[in-house]
């Protein structure tokens, strides 16, 4: 089992920063690719951005590409989503997801999932 735990979100102006992070414990945490989700009111759980085990490797949809971007700490078990340049469009409850694929870019490649934590955009 890997419990996931993210932090970080808020309410922020449209152009702001936000930092997500996601703390993993349980089975070593290394051994899982990770990925970020979000959910908007209404529509389905989308891909957000995904990390390698080690890292090395990251994707992104086209949405986010140039503002997001993922990280990993493996020595703190922790993944990272620094948003930036924040636009309306980006509200959505964001979800940290662990998987054993090489990317976790999927719902159906997630073994495991965070509660979520709310990132509110105002325009």
């Amino acid at each position: 089992q890997v419990q996931l735990i993210e932090s970080g979100g808020g309410l922020v102006q449209t152009g702001d920063s936000l930092r997500l992070s996601c703390a993993a414990s349980g089975r070593t945490s290394s051994n899982y690719a990770m990925g970020w989700f979000r959910q908007a009111p209404g529509k389905e759980r989308e891909f957000v951005a995904a990390a390698s085990r080690s890292g090395g490797s990251s994707k992104y949809t086209d949405s986010v590409k140039g503002r997001f971007t993922i990280s990993r700490d493996n020595a703190k078990s922790t993944v990272y989503l620094q948003m930036n340049s924040l636009k309306p469009e980006d509200t959505a409850v964001y979800y940290c997801a662990a998987g054993r694929y090489f990317y976790v870019d999927k719902v159906s490649n997630a073994d495991y999932w965070g509660q979520g934590t709310q990132v509110t955009v105002s325009s």
